[in-house]
């Protein structure tokens, strides 16, 4: 192949340029953002080990991975509107599904690359076909390239899938909220103590109070609400803690006591069966081909099908049947997902969230 365009340097594409760059292969990323450290890269991430930690290995940085691991982060509390903790467990070491930040994994993946690899403030304004499977790509900036190969990594947004799938992705009926606390430990101590050191759920049918603490004493709060998609164009402090007026302060108080703004993150989802007939020259990874609510397998996935991808260009394989193991993988976990966002917000939560988490943890549960 003369030239491999990736569209976005997520953790999906970073990891195929990585696994590419390993065989010998070179390829271009293309990057909307103006640097490596244009925004903050989000929270904490657990990698797991049938997908995610899978992928690190084929890119040569399992070991490097393992550095990077917030010890005890895999800890999770379940508690009720008033503090009360009705499921506790802790981190058991295994690290079958450890935590890492998010930033700190991409940085990883960054500085695995060869200097230049990575081409930053090119936000993809049009592509289109050329013909015998070559695209061209016009930027914001002016630039323009035509690729023989062109791979978006682009997520939920994609202005590559347009090539491939005329979906869409649809609102999925939750938006979540996103704030942080600092120095918890030292400013405030109560609300460190009812999060505890990894996950906390604290949720009721259509809402809920989610954080996690992260390296550094720091807390990352998700406020997740049930409510049409328009409610989120105006948020402030006042509006989102008036739906948890009856809750405990020490819960609130991640609302309340929050040293961000407010950034709200509406939930969306292509169809769980998202599929398209193979076009010769371009393909889709991570939310761009399978978008879904978060489940914990989104950035798991997207590694994995970089992963699999630079093997499946490396080997020279048909990439019609990279994308078809990835339609079936996908789907499994799209449903999964679907299942996971109503076990979470739905009429019998948190009560279906603790038998998830104990059913999860029973060895004969064969989940």
């Amino acid at each position: 192949m003369n030239h491999i365009a990736i569209i976005g340097a997520g953790l999906g594409g970073l990891t195929l340029a990585r696994v590419l760059h390993l065989h010998g292969i070179a390829a271009t990323v293309y990057e909307a953002e103006a640097s490596a450290d244009a925004r903050a890269q989000g929270g904490m991430l657990d990698i797991h080990d049938n997908n995610g930690q899978l992928a690190l290995k084929a890119a040569g940085l399992f070991d490097a991975f393992l550095a990077l691991i917030h010890e005890g982060g895999e800890a999770t509390r379940v508690l009720d509107p008033h503090g009360m903790v009705l499921l506790d467990e802790p981190d058991d070491g295994q690290h079958h599904r450890p935590e890492v930040n998010r930033g700190a994994l991409r940085r990883l993946l960054l500085d695995s690359l060869p200097a230049g690899t990575v081409m930053w403030g090119h936000k993809v304004s049009a592509v289109r076909a050329l013909g015998d499977g070559r695209h061209e790509v016009t930027f914001a900036n002016g630039a323009t390239i035509a690729t023989s190969l062109l791979v978006g990594a682009d997520g939920a947004w994609s202005r590559v899938r347009p090539l491939v799938s005329s979906a869409e992705p649809e609102y999925a009926g939750i938006t979540l909220v996103e704030t942080y606390l600092h120095d918890v430990d030292a400013r405030h101590p109560e609300t460190a103590k009812v999060v505890g050191g990894g996950a906390m759920f604290a949720l009721t049918p259509g809402r809920g109070i989610q954080a996690h603490r992260e390296p550094g004493a720091v807390l990352h709060t998700y406020v997740a609400l049930a409510k049409p998609l328009a409610w989120s164009t105006e948020l402030d402090v006042a509006k989102v803690a008036a739906e948890f007026a009856d809750w405990s302060p020490a819960l609130t108080a991640l609302i309340t006591d929050g040293e961000t703004d407010l950034v709200a993150r509406t939930i969306h989802t292509l169809p769980a069966e998202h599929r398209w007939a193979h076009v010769p020259g371009v393909t889709l990874l991570g939310d761009a081909a399978h978008l879904m609510p978060p489940s914990g397998e989104g950035a798991n996935l997207a590694m994995y099908d970089g992963a699999l991808l630079g093997k499946a260009i490396a080997d020279g394989d048909d990439l019609a049947g990279f994308e078809a193991a990835m339609f079936a993988r996908s789907a499994d976990e799209a449903v999964d997902a679907a299942m996971m966002q109503q076990i979470c917000y739905g009429d019998r939560a948190p009560e279906s969230l603790i038998e998830f988490f104990t059913r999860s943890a029973d060895p004969q549960s064969g989940e």
